[in-house]
């Protein structure tokens, strides 16, 4: 599967309506996004199951500020509609592979009602 261009519009419907959702803000003018380009696009034909979005930060200036993102590129992965990864930096290809796999396997409703559970707990002193 191809990358996906994603804008304000279609971001969140996006990552709602797909199980794995890989983001990343890139910039035409960065040389790390241009680098790491290609092993994003490359990864989107490994793992066809999963949705792998761009988000060109000079065009969705709105959409990466609510993202928080201040530095570039980023990569963002969802799973189940939620946030379980966050990183800047051009990834090798190896590193982007392992981070897949890692959302792939990730229980996120064990995750969930984990974080929910500590929460909950008396903070202790």
């Amino acid at each position: 599967m191809a990358t996906t261009e994603l804008t304000a519009d279609t971001f969140e419907q996006t990552v709602v309506d797909n199980d794995i959702v890989l983001v990343d803000f890139w910039a035409s003018w960065c040389g790390p996004c241009r680098q790491f380009a290609p092993v994003y696009d490359a990864a989107s034909e490994t793992y066809p199951d999963i949705v792998f979005g761009k988000v060109d930060t000079e065009a969705e200036q709105a959409l990466a500020g609510a993202a928080r993102i201040t530095s570039i590129p980023t990569l963002m992965a969802f799973k189940k509609g939620h946030l379980v990864f966050s990183q800047p930096g051009a990834l090798p290809r190896e590193a982007l592979a392992q981070v897949i796999d890692a959302v792939v396997e990730l229980d996120v409703d064990a995750a969930l009602a984990e974080a929910q559970e500590q929460a909950q707990r008396p903070q202790e002193a």
